[in-house]
């Protein structure tokens, strides 16, 4: 799995009882979000299975210059494992990084459910997502309070805040016609159903 913003997807499959194994890939770390990057997995993944935490120190901004090695990061993920789900960031996302990340991995998990996942930032690039998660108050509250305690280096935006979590939450809700009103979204290009 390939992760930023998605959590609150596996904290209701973790809720539910699923027995879940997940290998989080954190892309670009340094010290200080080596460490974030763990823990923010840890407290996310409490109660899976399994889990597998790799952080690796691709250089922020540059990842297209640096895709022979991030596709080969790619390759050794997929070799320790055979997940059912990976998640990337979407297609059309602005950030050259996550573009890059997205383009990889369609290379690499080509016989893997894929879901694309949006990421709210100062870019605009929020897409037409197709596919939805429906969430609980109670599991977008932990969302919430995991994300602002954990990811203190995103915590500087003035877009990382409750109301842009839960405003996006609740308008992917009202999409999908979510029983509590809050939901996550995904592009989904391609699914193979049997």
């Amino acid at each position: 799995m390939i992760l930023k913003l998605v959590p609150a997807t596996i904290l209701s499959v973790i809720d539910a009882g699923v027995d879940l194994s997940v290998d989080w890939c954190v892309l670009s770390g340094g010290l200080r979000r080596a460490d974030e990057a763990r823990a923010s997995a840890e407290a996310f993944l409490k109660g899976a299975v399994a889990t597998r935490i790799d952080v690796a120190d691709f250089e922020d901004s540059y990842f297209p210059d640096q895709s022979r090695q991030l596709k080969q990061f790619l390759l050794d993920a997929r070799g320790r494992s055979t997940p059912d789900l990976v998640f990337t960031h979407t297609r059309g996302d602005a950030h050259q990084d996550h573009r890059e990340v997205n383009k990889l991995t369609w290379n690499v998990f080509r016989d893997h459910l894929i879901l694309e996942y949006e990421i709210p930032k100062w870019d605009g690039d929020l897409g037409r997502p197709n596919a939805y998660v429906a969430l609980s108050q109670e599991i977008l509250e932990r969302k919430i309070a995991l994300l602002h305690e954990h990811f203190g280096t995103q915590r500087s935006k003035d877009w990382f805040d409750r109301a842009t979590f839960e405003g996006l939450a609740r308008l992917r809700g009202m999409e999908c016609r979510a029983p509590a009103f809050f939901a996550e979204a995904f592009v989904m290009r391609k699914a193979r159903l049997a």
